[in-house]
């Protein structure tokens, strides 16, 4: 699709005025644009929306605006759009903004896995933008998602674990249209905020606090901020501008007046720009992944429940239990349960021997959860589908079950029973290992909207990362 406007745009003698539809992080170029006036007689209007919303606008056509000024032209190419011309202006990379005080629980120099995983477990607090608006919002989430899939390539659709971005929005404190504005007015009561290194440079001087710029070690996105040409009738006016922006001149008052990077590397820069920023991250080929990482971000604090259902028969004793418990064990990281998810553990034999529920606020009902887990009370028989149900009947809204079994149902309820029963639809994940039945235990996943992990063909602790991921 070609953006084209047949508009006419208003001018003045040797003035040119043109209209462009910028990114909401551009309203610190005033003085520049001004500079920019006097020194080519085009004068830029800047109408702002969120990059995100804005690349939204123009995907539907012809918009009334003579460029685009964007913190990217991606998510404009993701839509199936295409400017007619689009030059690199400038350059900021995503970062992590984080007190002082707090930057050392973060290791030197860690990755988008380590801050996750400080949130996670209520250690981290941030604001951030919303992805459904804004382009630094969502180059978090592709940050993130780009780290838990581990491919080192671009984020695809499903490689998305909606699970692990979940976590790491479980240090969500706000997220705001000018997340600046308002990390300045929290700043009492947050650590840290996701936004471009520009933005959290010009904060300095104004905080209580200093901020200290991470870099996440696994990579960042990085912003070219391109001028977009949208009607071809102002051709020259806009070489015009992108010829005086490119400039060194106008490059190193960008760089002073703004923070942002220059777009030829061969430039001086100033010390606070001269830090390595390290390899920049792919940004996703399909419009699909950008649409799951939203829906897991609309998914979050929305009070998840986990319901594992653990088979504690005899048959369990020895190789096979202490698997299961070297998977809790090893449950941390990104594969850690976050704050605000609620996890309940059903043991069971030839009937429910234990039931805990803990909703996670920290390293207490993790330490909670494990002590369950190492339980040696053991029993006989295999109970698998009166477990199930009794699970059934403890699931809310936002629930999904995961069951643990090595053997045959053989005391309670029979599978033809259990079937039989009307239930909300709670998607169940059975991780099978031992002789546990592949039929039955394929039938229920299958009817809920789950599936089976064979534990007997892969580790415990994959098959539960796995059955974690986007539901």
């Amino acid at each position: 699709m070609l953006l084209v406007l047949a508009a006419c745009t208003p001018s003045t003698g040797d003035q040119v005025r043109l209209t462009v539809l910028a990114t909401s992080e551009l309203a610190d170029l005033g003085p520049v644009l001004a500079d920019l006036k006097r020194d080519t007689g085009v004068e830029l209007v800047l109408d702002y929306r969120g990059t995100v919303a804005a690349s939204s606008e123009l995907a539907k056509g012809p918009s009334g605006f003579d460029l685009a000024w964007l913190s990217t032209n991606r998510f404009l190419r993701l839509r199936g759009a295409q400017p007619l011309l689009s030059e690199s202006t400038m350059m900021s990379p995503l970062v992590l903004g984080v007190k002082k005080s707090k930057a050392g629980q973060l290791g030197e120099q860690p990755s988008w896995a380590d801050i996750a995983d400080r949130a996670a477990l209520g250690e981290l607090t941030f604001g951030m933008s919303d992805p459904r608006v804004s382009g630094d919002g969502m180059a978090a989430l592709i940050g993130v998602a780009t780290a838990a899939a581990g491919t080192g390539a671009a984020v695809r659709q499903e490689d998305v674990r909606c699970d692990r971005i979940q976590g790491f929005l479980a240090g969500r404190a706000f997220d705001a249209p000018d997340v600046i504005e308002e990390y300045e007015r929290r700043q009492d009561n947050v650590d840290a905020v996701v936004a471009h290194e520009s933005a959290i440079l010009s904060l300095s001087g104004r905080l209580r606090e200093p901020l200290e710029v991470v870099y996440p070690r696994d990579g960042i996105v990085l912003s070219d901020y391109p001028l977009m040409l949208l009607n071809q009738e102002k051709r020259a006016h806009y070489d015009r501008v992108v010829e005086w922006l490119r400039s060194p001149a106008a490059q190193q008052a960008i760089m002073a007046r703004t923070s942002r990077r220059p777009i030829d590397p061969a430039l001086p820069r100033n010390e606070k720009l001269d830090t390595p920023i390290g390899n920049a991250l792919y940004f996703p080929g399909r419009q699909e992944v950008l649409d799951t990482l939203l829906a897991a971000y609309d998914r979050a604090g929305t009070g998840r429940q986990v319901i594992f259902v653990l088979d504690y028969s005899k048959s369990m004793a020895g190789g096979r239990i202490a698997g299961l418990r070297e998977a809790f064990a090893a449950l941390n990281g990104f594969d850690r349960f976050y704050v605000g998810e609620t996890v309940t553990i059903i043991r069971f034999a030839g009937q429910v021997l234990e039931e805990r529920s803990f909703t996670v606020s920290g390293k207490r009902e993790l330490d909670a959860l494990q002590a369950v887990v190492a339980s040696d009370d053991m029993g006989s028989y295999t109970a698998i589908w009166s477990a199930l149900d009794h699970a059934y009947r403890k699931a809310g809204d936002n629930a999904s079950i995961v069951l643990m079994t090595d053997g045959e149902n053989n005391a309670g309820t029979s599978l033809a029973e259990f079937l039989k029963v009307k239930r909300v639809r709670v998607p169940t994940f059975a991780i099978r290992f031992g002789e546990a039945d592949l039929g039955e235990l394929s039938q229920v996943s299958a009817a809920t909207g789950g599936r089976v992990v064979d534990a007997t063909a892969k580790s415990l602790l994959e098959a539960v990362r796995e059955i974690r991921g986007c539901r």
